[in-house]
């Protein structure tokens, strides 16, 4: 069965409350069984826009992935960014 991934670009504007934030996904993305495979970091843009942050969140399958974006566990962490940042947020079965 393929893998599952969360895929996230975000831009922090308030550090503060983005640890916050970070601090509460950090706890559902283990509950899920997920394992950052990236969180921040040096990064270039080869392509297009970007964003300062990117994260990449392997799961055991695409089922497990998006379970952990819409559970209400995440849900509670996406209430402390909120003030914090843009983000976008995508789920990718992987090959």
């Amino acid at each position: 069965m393929p893998k599952g991934y969360v895929v996230a670009r975000a831009k922090v504007t308030n550090a503060s409350l983005w640890a916050a934030y970070a601090a509460k996904a950090s706890e559902a993305i283990k509950q899920y069984g997920g394992t950052p495979l990236a969180r921040g970091g040096l990064m270039t843009v080869a392509e297009g826009e970007g964003r300062a942050r990117n994260v990449i969140i392997e799961f055991a399958s695409f089922e497990a992935a998006k379970a952990y974006a819409l559970s209400q566990e995440y849900a509670a962490a996406r209430k402390e960014r909120e003030g914090a940042g843009e983000i976008d947020i995508i789920i990718v079965e992987g090959v």
